[in-house]
């Protein structure tokens, strides 16, 4: 008797937060062949090492393999350390500067530590693509190329865009897409995971598969989570990323600061709650419960239940009454290095200061012009005031104590004479 869950239930949870799925009738299919036979179905997940750290983006493909590794199923998380090599063309205008393989060593080491904040070590296969490309002749990629039509490639839109507007397209870049199919080749395996950007190397992955003499994969894609702005992809370089590294407060007050609409498509894309759940919580729970409960669910995938229990706390001390958590960082600084006087007025002596230098001495923003930015944008706070300009003047001379807040973090400015 197989131990496998019936097949309408399997595929309601791996449907959960899935943008496509490439054909759910053959997907039907061999869930119940795996079901009647007891094997499980191999599914894979691809990811070059380009970069070292993770944010959650990233973690909503790897929740759907978890989702398949809940239901039995062998999942497979390989680590591009060849495909890294030629850098994957996927978005790109312009030709992807290749990494050393330094830098992917380096790179993938650090995956292997992160992807088990999410998957189970004992349960997970991890491997390597170079595994199979060392062993790769010269013949072995003219057969392989020869799998595959130039026309065909030019279907891929960002290839067709940069032929369209004469912008260079590297042969080496041609080849990423059959080498990262030949993975699926390599592995025979029966689903593929990807983002929806990746939805053309995965379908040429069917492809090779067929001209191997295998039965094509499946294909699942899953959507670029949105960031904290609810606009953007999630992206470190656009500064709206929850990093899967972050300290447990920073992370519990970015997932605070999303908007009530997009925190229920974190919950679908973030967690691994069913769709009915999720449903009954927005009838049932106030949206500010369920808010702290998604902030909770989030930092536990990364930190100790202690951690996650002080975030909560120091979160609900400094937003919601107002206080300091213990721990929060006191910097000193000298009135003089942040552009700042004193002046007397009716009322006694005030300090003016420059509040982008302060933000940038109190390591709250990156440079003058990215703290500009950010009072701009009404993000910032000197106890409870907003402030959007350059300036801003205290009512007290030297010692202050400004609680400075950008967003969701929060530093202690001393500053003295």
């Amino acid at each position: 008797m197989s131990n496998f869950a019936p097949v309408d239930e399997q595929l309601a949870y791996i449907k959960k937060g899935a943008s496509e799925i490439i054909r759910e009738a053959d997907l039907r299919t061999k869930l119940e062949k795996s079901r009647a036979s007891g094997k499980p179905l191999r599914v894979k997940l691809g990811m070059d090492p380009t970069a070292p750290d993770l944010h959650l983006g990233h973690t909503v493909v790897l929740r759907k393999l978890k989702h398949f590794q809940d239901l039995g199923h062998t999942v497979i998380f390989l680590i591009g350390d060849f495909t890294g090599m030629i850098g994957d063309p996927t978005g790109r205008s312009v030709t992807r500067p290749p990494l050393s393989p330094e830098q992917i060593a380096q790179n993938a080491e650090t995956y292997k530590a992160q992807v088990f904040k999410i998957l189970d070590p004992e349960k997970t296969v991890i491997d390597f693509n170079r595994r199979w490309f060392s062993k790769f002749t010269a013949d072995d990629f003219i057969r392989l190329a020869a799998k595959y039509t130039v026309s065909q490639m030019l279907e891929r839109e960002d290839f067709h865009k940069r032929f369209l507007e004469e912008k260079p397209i590297a042969v080496h870049e041609l080849l990423y897409p059959l080498a990262q199919g030949y993975d699926s080749v390599a592995l025979e395996a029966d689903v593929e995971l990807g983002g929806t950007d990746q939805r053309f190397n995965l379908l040429v992955g069917r492809e090779l598969q067929r001209a191997y003499g295998q039965e094509p994969q499946v294909v699942l894609t899953t959507p670029i989570l949105e960031g904290l702005d609810g606009v953007q992809k999630m992206s470190k370089s656009l500064g709206n990323a929850v990093g899967i590294h972050e300290p447990p407060l920073e992370m519990y007050g970015k997932i605070m600061s999303i908007s009530d609409e997009m925190m229920w498509r974190y919950y679908e894309l973030l967690t691994d709650l069913q769709l009915p759940e999720i449903d009954e919580m927005k009838h049932e729970v106030h949206p500010m419960q369920a808010k702290k409960d998604l902030a909770r669910r989030i930092v536990a995938d990364f930190h100790s239940p202690e951690a996650v229990a002080k975030a909560g706390n120091d979160w609900t001390k400094q937003f919601q009454k107002g206080e300091a958590p213990e721990d929060t960082e006191e910097i000193l600084i000298a009135l003089a290095e942040i552009g700042g006087y004193v002046a007397d007025t009716d009322h006694g002596p005030s300090a003016t200061v420059r509040a982008d230098r302060l933000l940038v001495r109190c390591g709250l923003a990156a440079s003058t012009t990215d703290a500009g930015r950010k009072l701009k944008q009404g993000s910032v706070r000197v106890g409870d005031h907003v402030l959007k300009e350059p300036y801003f003047t205290w009512p007290a001379p030297p010692p202050m104590r400004l609680p400075l807040r950008v967003g969701k973090q929060l530093k202690i400015a001393i500053v003295s004479w």
